[in-house]
């Protein structure tokens, strides 16, 4: 079921990119689970924090399905419908890049 955003666009994601995320969130789910494990057994910290890696990279892929479903959907609309509606969209873009580029 759909609700609105803020800007009044609906939330729905594209189905094949619903299918790949929920996918790699089950495949983040096992890294993490395995990597409690390593951590918990004092396994030797290189394998831990290549276990780690595993999991960003992993997270950086699903960040990835997640804006391709955000510009194919909402920001698509969001420039179609041009004035404020693009440039809240420009804004979030924005906002997202300089999350992600924190230290």
């Amino acid at each position: 079921m759909a609700e609105n955003t803020p800007g009044g666009y609906a939330l729905d994601m594209i189905d094949e990119l619903k299918k790949r995320a929920l996918h790699r969130t089950k495949i983040l789910e096992g890294q993490m689970r395995g990597l409690e494990k390593m951590i918990e057994g004092e396994e030797y910290c290189i394998d831990i924090i290549t276990q780690s890696l595993a999991i960003q990279k992993s997270l950086r892929s699903l960040n990835k399905l997640l804006v391709e479903n955000h510009l194919r959907t909402h920001v698509s609309d969001m420039f179609a419908a041009g004035g404020e509606q693009k440039s809240m969209a420009v804004d979030e873009l924005l906002r997202v890049y300089e999350i992600g580029n924190r230290e």
